[in-house]
C-alpha cells in the first residue's frame, strides 16, 4: 500500500457548525406570496361554503315556518267554522227554549227600538263673549 492509498482510507471528520446558510430573499418572498394566495383562496372557499350552508339552513327554516303557517290557518278555519255554528240563530233559539225555559214573546209584548242617528251640528256656531 502506498501513502496515497492510505490517505483515502482515513475518514476525515469535517464539522460544518460554523457554516451559516444564507437566507434567499427571493425564495422567502415567493414562499410568503404563495402562503398569502393560498390563504386568500381558502378564505374565499370557506366564505362561499358558509353562505351556501346558511342559505340551506334558511331554506329549511322557511319550509318549516310555511308548514306551521298552513297548520295554523287550518286551525283558524276550524275555529271560525265552530264559532259560526255556535252563533247560529237556530242553535241559540234551541238553547233558550229547551235549556233556559224561555218563551218567545207575542206580537203585542215585543217592543222594537229604532236607532236614531244624531243630526249634524250647524255649520257656523255663535259663541257668546262676555
Amino acid at each position: 500500500m502506498s501513502a496515497i492509498d492510505f490517505e483515502y482510507a482515513i475518514k476525515k471528520d469535517v464539522r460544518n457548525n460554523p457554516i451559516v446558510r444564507e437566507i434567499d430573499a427571493a425564495r422567502q418572498r415567493q414562499l410568503l406570496q404563495t402562503v398569502v394566495i393560498v390563504g386568500f383562496l381558502s378564505l374565499v372557499v370557506l366564505f362561499s361554503a358558509w353562505q351556501r350552508f346558511a342559505l340551506l339552513g334558511h331554506g329549511y327554516e322557511m319550509q318549516s315556518l310555511q308548514r306551521e303557517r298552513a297548520e295554523q290557518e287550518e286551525i283558524n278555519r276550524h275555529l271560525r267554522l265552530e264559532i259560526e255554528t255556535l252563533r247560529s240563530p237556530a242553535r241559540v233559539e234551541h238553547i233558550a227554549t229547551k235549556d233556559l225555559h224561555l218563551i218567545a214573546p207575542t206580537r203585542d209584548q215585543a217592543i222594537i227600538l229604532e236607532r236614531v242617528t244624531p243630526s249634524a251640528p250647524p255649520e257656523k256656531s255663535i259663541v257668546a263673549a262676555r
